[in-house]
């Protein structure tokens, strides 16, 4: 450090955090009441990368039932999922049983606590509404109340403040925490008394009432006891649903006791018809419940659906398409070919998760089905597995999705990805229903179905990538008018007579789209995009340059399409051209990220010594799964700095330089 003697070592402690200054995007909270009031949060560089890239769907509201909210409280907060880009831990906690979840806030202990946009995203892809957290506690949070508190205007002027954060984020309200907020659109956790008193009721009664009336819900504590919801169900009248009894999963005093029986408190809320707020599930990640997070985190969830039941379905809309991330992994491929092996983290990346059912007992299934992350994957860094034994002529079914669509007068396109073994097949088995017609169930498969009963669907086979070996994609149409489809279910098979001898079954599901088109995504072309390069800043580290920048882009057309996810990649080319008899050697296009919004900072990009020019490149994804070939997508190209331009610069700076150690002297 400047100043310092000789002999001294550098402090290793980071300089604070300057948010003003180009850096890696993260997700942090506001502390203080001075940074709320003056805005500086929306001064930031990281504040366009902290809005949600996925709007809630339109008419989103909360369903006429029962409900289930889900409090994240892990270790304090931002911890892997604060890299808006994407970490590198594939070990990193997410959740997936969306279907099961209505409501999800993001907590922690500070003032201001807004939730890192990858899980808006993912939960607003799934139907789930995202609550922030505002929180007093302490002798500061007592003086925070008295400023904010002073005057009803006061008041006004705070919550209109955190509404204006949400909405500008883009996530949906609040959980407010040991205070009363004036007219704000909040989710009210029980503390505070009508008097003033920090005293948790673990009820809705009329020491807390007056809250619950100006806000959307109430929380209520998790020491409750067994009598308690039906106590507030009574009280809240017409709004029962909108009484959330908390469970604590750790299990700190909560009826029932939390952990492995959680579903014990669960069936007693259901029962009193009253809504759960489930806190901190990631107590299977932070106790590393045997005998691996994934395993685990089924098994839990799995307890919530048998005591709850299924909240959310999907698909509803057109077009559907997942697969089956869960944002995160240690590859990620793009229509076939992959394009990164190392781990890799971002919950962001998630598309619709599948209804996997959990079976306790492994030796009951003949075939294990499990989400993926070592297989190669079709898209993304999942899949779906199907590894097992299996005799010929027989099947196994297991449940992908539990829809609610509704057909219309033009037919429906299903697309699927498989890559198998020898004599394995894997198929698709659709359910639907209809009020005059009944239910009706249809098989899409390619061979090999003689011993079905169901109507069979034989899909044509599509041209797959060179890039993509061993994958076969398939499509089929549907026209079923009027009907539901409800179910979607994946059915693996054998060919009869058998083939081979063998009994091992192995294959995998890539993804799956269901579309009202089999026409490819047509995207706009690289010429009607605008694209940029700002904050640029060149460096070096351990001997080699390195560049630093953000890259934003927007369409020409103001009113062009806006697409859900862009793949960002680097060709770094050299300073001569290797020429071959068919031309110049095509440089290789290496994968550094994915962007959710129409902008992405590369940090210290290492950039070999012959390197002349850089371009990245942009390539467009749409909500239905495809990609942009690259040759045709957006670019921003920049020319290196040269070795020379950097000494002549240091030269040029010498004459000054002697001349003031000269007048030194």
């Amino acid at each position: 450090m400047s100043g310092q003697p000789n002999d001294q070592k550098s402090d290793p402690t980071p300089p604070p955090f300057d948010p003003s200054k180009p850096s890696v995007p993260i997700s942090y909270p506001i502390k203080t009441l001075e940074d709320l009031e003056n805005g500086s949060y929306y001064k930031s560089f990281h504040y366009p990368f902290n809005k949600t890239s996925v709007p809630l769907r339109p008419n989103t509201g909360l369903a006429q039932r029962p409900r289930v909210l889900v409090c994240h409280d892990m270790q304090g907060g931002y911890v892997d999922d604060k890299w808006i880009q994407g970490g590198e831990n594939s070990g990193a906690y997410a959740i997936w049983h969306w279907y099961l979840i209505d409501v999800f806030v993001y907590f922690s202990h500070y003032l201001v606590t807004l939730p890192p946009p990858c899980w808006t995203n993912t939960a607003h892809t799934h139907g789930v509404k995202v609550l922030g957290t505002f929180i007093v506690e302490g002798e500061e949070g007592t003086a925070t109340c008295n400023k904010m508190l002073s005057t009803k205007e006061s008041a006004h002027k705070y919550a209109e403040l955190l509404v204006e954060l949400a909405v500008a984020l883009g996530f949906d309200g609040w959980l407010v925490h040991n205070m009363l907020l004036i007219q704000s659109q909040s989710q009210r956790y029980d503390s505070v008394t009508i008097d003033g008193t920090l005293s948790w009721q673990n009820q809705l009664n009329e020491e807390n009432k007056p809250f619950f009336d100006i806000s959307d819900g109430i929380f209520v504590n998790y020491l409750w006891e067994k009598d308690d919801p039906k106590l507030s169900a009574t009280v809240a009248g017409d709004r029962k649903l909108d009484v959330y009894m908390g469970i604590d999963v750790f299990g700190r005093g909560t009826y029932g006791g939390g952990q492995w029986t959680t579903n014990v408190a669960l069936e007693v809320i259901k029962k009193d018809d009253v809504s759960a707020a489930i806190f901190a599930p990631g107590w299977v990640y932070e106790t590393k419940q045997p005998p691996d997070f994934q395993t685990a985190q089924n098994r839990w969830w799995s307890l919530v659906e048998k005591s709850w039941g299924i909240v959310q379905n999907y698909p509803k809309t057109l077009p559907f398409y997942s697969n089956f991330d869960q944002g995160r992994g240690n590859h990620i491929s793009v229509d076939g070919a992959q394009v990164l092996s190392t781990q890799w983290n971002n919950i962001s990346s998630q598309t619709f998760q599948p209804f996997l059912e959990y079976v306790d007992d492994s030796t009951s299934k003949t075939i294990e089905v499990r989400v993926d992350f070592k297989e190669a994957s079709f898209n993304g860094g999942g899949n779906i597995t199907f590894k097992g034994t299996l005799e010929a002529g027989a099947s196994f079914s297991t449940r992908l999705f539990s829809g609610q669509l509704l057909t219309g007068p033009l037919p429906i396109y299903f697309t699927y990805s498989v890559k198998s073994e020898g004599n394995s097949h894997l198929g698709l088995s659709l359910e639907l229903s209809s009020e005059t017609e009944g239910k009706k169930k249809l098989f899409l498969a390619s061979q090999g179905t003689n011993q079905f009963s169901s109507e069979v669907l034989l899909p044509r086979r599509l041209t797959t990538p060179d890039n993509a070996p061993g994958w076969v994609m398939q499509e089929v149409s549907i026209a079923m008018n009027g009907y539901t489809l409800t179910e979607i279910h994946a059915v693996c098979y054998k060919q009869q007579p058998e083939i081979t001898n063998t009994t091992e079954y192995f294959a995998v599901l890539g993804d799956i789209k269901i579309s009202t088109s089999s026409k490819n995504t047509e995207f706009p072309p690289s010429t009607s995009w605008i694209v940029n390069g700002q904050d640029i800043e060149w460096g070096t580290s351990q001997g080699s340059k390195t560049l630093s920048l953000k890259i934003s882009w927007k369409p020409e057309d103001e009113k062009g399409p806006l697409f859900p996810k862009y793949n960002i990649y680097v060709e770094k080319l050299s300073k001569q051209s290797i020429r071959t008899l068919r031309g110049t050697l095509e440089s290789v296009r290496e994968y550094i990220g994915v962007a959710h919004i129409e902008a992405f900072y590369v940090s210290q990009l290492v950039i070999p010594s012959d390197t002349s020019s850089l371009k990245f490149i942009i390539q467009v994804c749409n909500v239905d799964g495809a990609s942009q070939n690259l040759d045709d997508a957006p670019f921003f190209q920049l020319d290196v700095q040269s070795s020379t331009n950097i000494l002549s610069l240091l030269f040029g700076c010498l004459p000054s330089l002697v001349k003031n150690i000269i007048a030194y002297l």
